[in-house]
């Protein structure tokens, strides 16, 4: 309990509202985590869970209920992701990106719509979320986004893109003002991760008499 009770004592104050460590080294995490995604590094994922840790405790504090439920969500999905990973490398000596077929982009958009529409109903039935919906869509667009990286699909950054433009206004109404700044820092280096994802998995499209679609794999770190 000390421990918990520290971290969510402030460390500064950003316009007006107190940063508590959970929340400012939390986040820290969250920023090396999509640095190290972007460069495909099998790291992200560790530092991932460690700032999820962090983040469940600053969500506690400030009663975000569906938020601080992503985070223990989060950590399983990331364990799974390591795995799938660690697995790539093992095949190809490298996690190799590529873009996703029409079908799986199908599966990202139900189920980050039925998800939101579903786990929103529960947190306003049972009264765990001052705003049920925006924070089941961060929840379910969060592990969408963690499924699609694990999956080493470029269209993953899309996803985080749609839980970046929801996670700012939210975090900042919340009181963690902290986390809403480093959203817009997410913003940026999202846009800038899809960019060099989608240059690893160029696609280039064969003469139509051969019917097929060559994926050049992105060179090695």
């Amino acid at each position: 309990m000390e421990l918990f009770d520290w971290l969510n004592t402030p460390a500064f104050e950003l316009l007006g509202k107190p940063v508590p460590y959970s929340d400012l080294f939390g986040n820290i995490c969250a920023l090396a985590t999509v640095v190290l995604a972007l460069r495909r590094n099998i790291l992200s994922w560790p530092v991932q869970i460690l700032g999820s840790i962090l983040l469940f405790s600053a969500s506690v504090s400030a009663g975000l209920g569906g938020n601080a439920s992503r985070q223990v969500v989060i950590i399983a999905a990331a364990i799974w992701g390591w795995t799938q990973w660690r697995n790539s490398r093992a095949e190809a000596g490298e996690v190799v990106v590529r873009w996703a077929s029409w079908r799986e982009r199908l599966l990202l958009i139900g189920l980050l719509l039925g998800g939101t529409a579903a786990f929103g109903y529960i947190l306003d039935l049972g009264g765990w979320s001052w705003s049920p919906y925006p924070d089941a869509y961060i929840f379910i667009g969060s592990l969408v986004a963690m499924y699609a990286q694990g999956k080493a699909i470029v269209e993953f950054w899309f996803v985080w893109l749609a839980v970046d433009l929801v996670g700012i206004p939210l975090a900042v109404a919340g009181g963690l003002v902290f986390s809403g700044a480093v959203y817009l820092i997410f913003l940026v280096m999202v846009v800038i991760g899809f960019f060099d994802w989608a240059r690893r998995s160029r696609q280039t499209i064969s003469a139509p008499h051969l019917g097929a679609t060559e994926i050049t794999r992105g060179d090695t770190d």
